[in-house]
């Protein structure tokens, strides 16, 4: 509609409208482009902060790394209260046995024990015991990787994206309908089609909500970075 309003000044000639109209235009692109990129800083350093970890056991040693590091082949240690960073299957001669929530996977909110041989997916927490074990999925390989990029196929759109386009188009739709009043008008009475134009031109720019893309990108921006300062617990930003 911006784009529009732009050309419309330009077929009618009103030059200072046009501008005013594309700098503003170029000046939410590159407002619109900065947030963005603070906004992709801030994701990024707030997954950095809350990158799981794991226990592995390398050269007979063991260490404590990120988990996007660990690689098939890796024995972990799965200790109370860990979320499990991918498909492992529990070590032979294991004496214990683990209780874990796999809710995530399952929506199942009981927790289920595995023992020695058994498979453990990822994103599974450890509830209850101790055991060793060896990695052989990491990833999107993995079973709660598989069913991401399902649900990523899907392209499903947000609550948030769902407003912000209905909005759009309620606005694209009243201009529209005033624009075509305009016209009918004009026919009616005969007016000269630039006169036409300028009356569809103070429509066009009244209806467009210039400052909405920014506002939009600098406000999830702003969020982006409270979470990334309060390392995402909600209950400290109000992520309500």
């Amino acid at each position: 509609m911006i784009e529009l309003a732009v050309i419309l000044s330009a077929i009618v000639q009103h030059w200072p409208d046009f501008y005013i109209i594309l700098v503003l235009l170029f000046t939410n692109a590159l407002i619109g482009f900065w947030e963005e990129r603070q906004a992709g800083n801030a994701i990024s350093a707030l997954k950095a902060k809350l990158a799981n970890r794991a226990l592995v056991k390398r050269n007979g040693k063991w260490s404590n790394i990120v988990s996007n590091k660990l690689v098939p082949g890796d024995i972990i240690r799965l200790r109370l209260g860990d979320i499990v960073p991918a498909d492992v299957r529990i070590l032979d001669g294991s004496e214990t046995e683990i209780e874990l929530d796999q809710s995530a996977l399952t929506g199942e909110s009981l927790p289920v024990t595995r023992k020695s041989g058994d498979v453990v997916f990822s994103s599974s927490i450890v509830r209850r015991g101790e055991v060793d074990a060896l990695v052989f999925s990491t990833g999107s390989n993995t079973y709660f990787g598989k069913t991401a990029r399902m649900i990523q196929k899907s392209q499903t759109v947000s609550h948030f994206q769902k407003t912000v386009i209905k909005i759009g188009n309620y606005l694209i739709i009243l201009a529209v309908i005033m624009i075509l009043i305009i016209i009918v008008f004009a026919f009616i009475r005969k007016n000269y089609i630039l006169t036409t134009l300028e009356f569809s031109l103070v429509l066009l720019v009244a209806a467009i909500p210039v400052a909405l893309p920014t506002v939009l990108s600098v406000t999830m921006a702003v969020g982006a970075r409270k979470l990334a300062k309060k390392k995402g617990n909600c209950q400290s930003v109000g992520c309500y």
